[in-house]
């Protein structure tokens, strides 16, 4: 009897891995031209090519309604189409990337190491707060605190907590969040993100040593 549950755990285990590995099969393109578009475009460019991308990420979580991964990189091209866009039209691109991020940490918070949490803190920074929007800053530290807790060593967890407290004007908190996100360990399956990433630490960092030499 015991022999039987084993093999069905084993089973079991191996059906979920390859569900797994199904699903970052099919996010892959989507990180990949996120990080072309982000990076290597034009403002002008970018708006024309993230609604494209937006419909990329129906797809994908279409074939996988119950992957959290497949929400999350829904959520964050919302999100990035909506920095990009601006006005009223953002605020509904931003209220439709929070319900996907929500939506996947109900299913695996842990998801891509946390990256749900630090998604939906960005959000909660550069959103405006209410009446306008949903924005606030003691959810956005919140959710950035939780994702450094799952992926402390992590560039793009860092790096946000950094620009958060950059904002609350915290600049020797901030440093020291820059200082490990440039530590971060490259991810060879991201490379042209992990390049425009640290493009802009390098930036952060430059503004944050002036604040602090004042």
């Amino acid at each position: 009897m015991k022999m039987l549950k084993l093999t069905a755990f084993i089973a079991a285990l191996l059906l979920t891995l390859a569900a797994q590995a199904d699903v970052l099969q099919d996010i892959k393109p989507l990180q990949d031209r996120w990080a072309e578009v982000n990076y290597s475009m034009t403002e002008e460019q970018k708006e024309k090519a993230f609604p494209e991308l937006v419909k990329q990420a129906n797809a994908v979580v279409a074939a996988n309604p119950d992957k959290a991964e497949a929400l999350i990189w829904r959520g964050i091209i919302k999100s990035s189409y909506a920095g990009v866009k601006g006005g009223l039209g953002a605020m509904s691109l931003a209220e439709e990337s929070k319900a996907d991020l929500e939506a996947a940490l109900k299913i695996d918070s842990h998801a891509l190491q946390g990256s749900a949490y630090t998604s939906l803190g960005v959000l909660y920074y550069k959103v405006p707060g209410w009446p306008i929007g949903f924005g606030s800053d003691k959810n956005a530290r919140k959710m950035l605190e939780k994702a450094l807790s799952i992926n402390p060593q992590g560039i793009d967890p860092n790096y946000f907590y950094a620009e958060f407290l950059t904002e609350e004007r915290d600049y020797k908190a901030a440093m020291s969040y820059i200082e490990k996100a440039k530590q971060a360990a490259p991810r060879p399956d991201r490379i042209s993100a992990d390049q425009g990433r640290l493009q802009e630490i390098a930036a952060l960092e430059a503004k944050v040593a002036k604040k602090l030499k004042r």
